[in-house]
């Protein structure tokens, strides 16, 4: 495994993060054990979740999945650099009772107390907020961090889903607290060869302030997969977000354009999509969120990957990107 430093900080982190959605909804607890065993054995130091995952009436049901895991010792906490999030509505059937979601100084405080019980842990490393709120300021959100820091619960702050102004106005803001509160470190948005906004402002202003950038949905749901490949050969095919894109003709020729390249150059298609978010300005490393053990096993595979130029100038003109900011939408 392969290790960079997370954004501006000292905190060294693999180049994969290990994401933890899966873990309830569609992977057991003693199959996510396993993951997380396999993930720690190959490296990979940097686990993310969230407070909402397990989603429905089990939320909250991943990070005990990852506290019952922690639990059974073997330095497993201590070796983890551990993030969650904060932000959405807990309760089961959405309708959360006044300040039980979004940024609020009293519910970041109940929250973080919850995901620690959960988590079975006495600090969070990142501690990230999962959505802007529109309705608290950035003052009070960083008065309820600076206690937690103070009291050694969470280490570091981290944002999720920003625009690249709001990354500028947390950390302005954090920059005027007197004492100086480090802001933000990382921002996780969505950001894959076939979904490149965050090249226009989000990746700019994360560079600018020394945020690491953390992709999720790195396979674009599964589309960056090789999805073509796996029907042809009878496999697992599209659904969700996937199939809807694909039954789009001009969608799907970019796809099969794009497996036809790595056939050409004897890669596979979800590999290739990590390896090239690994070449990216700005990015610490994605968010790979397997099933099962083997789907673990080819992201892995990512990190040892060189694209040659001729392979990232044939991806680039599948996927162009939007070109620098501001030129991009300027003219």
């Amino acid at each position: 495994m392969r290790y960079t430093q997370l954004g501006r900080t000292g905190l060294k982190v693999s180049r994969l993060v290990l994401g933890t959605m899966n873990f309830g909804p569609q992977t057991d607890e003693a199959d996510s054990h396993a993951i997380m065993d396999a993930a720690l054995d190959a490296g990979i130091n940097f686990f993310d979740t969230a407070n909402v995952y397990g989603w429905g009436e089990n939320k909250g049901r991943t990070e005990s999945i990852i506290g019952n895991w922690f639990a059974q010792g073997g330095e497993r906490r201590d070796k983890v650099v551990l993030a969650t999030k904060v932000y959405g509505n807990m309760a089961a059937d959405g309708d959360a009772w006044p300040n039980h979601d979004k940024l609020s100084a009293v519910n970041i405080r109940r929250a973080v107390d919850a995901s620690l019980k959960r988590l079975r842990t006495d600090y969070i490393d990142v501690y990230q907020f999962h959505h802007i709120d529109r309705n608290t300021p950035f003052e009070e959100i960083w008065q309820a961090i600076d206690v937690l820091v103070q009291q050694g619960k969470i280490l570091y702050v981290g944002s999720s889903n920003f625009p690249g102004y709001k990354i500028a106005q947390a950390n302005e803001a954090a920059a005027r607290r007197r004492g100086g509160t480090i802001g933000l470190v990382s921002e996780q948005c969505l950001y894959n060869l076939a979904e490149r906004r965050a090249e226009m402002e989000v990746i700019p202003a994360a560079q600018e302030y020394g945020l690491g950038v953390i992709p999720w949905s790195p396979l674009h749901g599964g589309l960056l997969g090789g999805v073509i490949k796996k029907e042809v050969q009878g496999g697992r095919r599209a659904s969700g977000r996937a199939a809807d894109t694909l039954a789009d003709p001009t969608t799907r020729a970019q796809i099969q354009s794009y497996e036809d390249l790595l056939d050409k150059h004897g890669l596979e298609p979800g590999e290739a999509a990590l390896a090239w978010l690994l070449t990216r300005p700005g990015v610490t490393g994605p968010i790979v969120g397997p099933r099962t053990a083997e789907q673990l096993a080819s992201a892995l595979r990512a990190v040892e990957l060189e694209l040659s130029q001729e392979l990232l100038t044939g991806l680039d003109e599948i996927f162009p990107g939007p070109g620098p900011s501001p030129e991009a939408f300027a003219w």
